[in-house]
């Protein structure tokens, strides 16, 4: 059990020491002492408001990766995340600015909207994926830029708020009984002191939920079953009866449906309208994040709360006149490492395999020999 345990932490664990390492050189080569970052970033990250920021910034990378885990699974490749959230999240907030309802139903409305929206931007690819063959990875790219240019549309055209005179465009603020409300009279009440401008986001509970769901329904049933059998072996799977394309066109509507909610903790926790400067690259950075954590809705929390916490201790670089850019360089050095190190540890564990099917081979012969003898 610890041996496997092992196994499993070595790749991850693995590609943020080369991560480091690498990221050393480029700073040496900045002038700059690898210690010296690397000690900021830890003392300025592991403040209280650092870490309620680092789970605000991992919350919609962590259901961001979800998403992507999703079609992994299946073995499709959703690289169109980043423009289902970027749609789902302007028709969310237009609909939410347009509504009144009391606040529970308000804000489920509104949830149900971004899922909606998710799933209808992920079923052109889905469609062209089943009927006509069309790779998801071309088609989910090509949506990713017809998204960016149909939300600017609908901004400047039919969603944006007419009264307002600031200089950004932006939809109409959603209401109070819209808004998601803050764990921080949680935390006051466990006896926590919150720095000033501390607000942790209360969709966080939301994406611990999606997390246990996700791990129930891949791993706990049949569906789950016939999706992961589909990813491993899809001849197999439909020699058992499992329909590839139904299975396809499942697997990537439920991938667009978590998508659409990966912008909802800032829609309704923090910004409460769709503007200019919402931020974006969630979808591409939960595709880092999913293949951190392997897939595993554990792995995937731990990979994106990593990814918060170098996003918001990087703030504290130009400060100390070190270039930030060092932590994008960190992200895109363990994306490229873990594949290395996920290869090395499945033929290393393979080659142990084998060699443990060879010994208990030899012990059998050795057995039969005894008893004929």
């Amino acid at each position: 059990m610890i041996r496997r345990l092992g196994l499993v932490l070595a790749a991850p664990l693995l590609a943020v020491v080369i991560s480091l390492v690498i990221s050393s050189v480029f700073l040496l080569l900045a002038d700059a002492s690898p210690w010296e970052a690397y000690s900021e970033m830890w003392a300025y990250g592991t403040r209280s408001d650092s870490l309620i920021s680092m789970v605000n910034r991992a919350v919609p990378l962590y259901i961001s990766g979800l998403a992507v885990a999703v079609g992994f699974k299946m073995g499709l490749f959703n690289i169109g995340v980043e423009g289902q959230y970027r749609i789902a999240a302007i028709v969310a907030a237009g609909v939410g600015a347009a509504i009144a309802l009391p606040a529970p139903l308000h804000v489920a409305v509104i949830l149900a909207t971004a899922v909606a929206a998710g799933m209808a931007w992920a079923s052109v690819p889905a469609l062209l994926k089943v009927h006509r063959g069309v790779s998801e990875v071309i088609s989910t790219i090509m949506m990713n830029a017809i998204s960016i240019g149909l939300t600017a549309w609908l901004l400047a055209n039919l969603l944006s708020d007419k009264d307002s005179t600031s200089l950004v465009l932006s939809t109409e603020t959603i209401p109070e009984s819209g808004r998601f409300p803050s764990l921080n009279p949680v935390l006051e009440w466990l006896g926590l002191e919150l720095r000033a401008g501390s607000d942790l986001h209360g969709f966080v509970i939301v994406a611990a939920l999606i997390g246990v769901a996700y791990y129930i329904v891949i791993w706990r049933t049949r569906f789950g079953f016939d999706l992961r059998a589909s990813g491993l072996n899809p001849s197999a799977a439909l020699v058992s009866g499992v329909n590839p394309k139904s299975m396809t066109l499942k697997a990537l509507l439920i991938s667009g449906g978590l998508a659409g909610l990966v912008g909802m903790s800032q829609l309704l926790g923090f910004s409460y309208r769709y503007d200019t400067d919402f931020p974006i690259q969630y979808g591409f950075n939960g595709i880092a994040v999913a293949l951190l954590g392997r897939n595993n809705p554990i792995g995937i929390a731990i990979g994106a709360l990593l990814f918060g916490f170098m996003d918001r201790s990087a703030q504290i670089l130009d400060l100390q006149g070190i270039p930030k850019e060092i932590v994008v360089i960190m992200q895109g050095v363990i994306v490229i490492s873990v594949v290395v190190a996920y290869e090395l540890v499945r033929r290393y564990r393979e080659e142990q395999e084998q060699k443990a099917v060879s010994r208990a081979t030899e012990q059998l012969a050795e057995s039969t020999e005894a008893v004929s003898a």
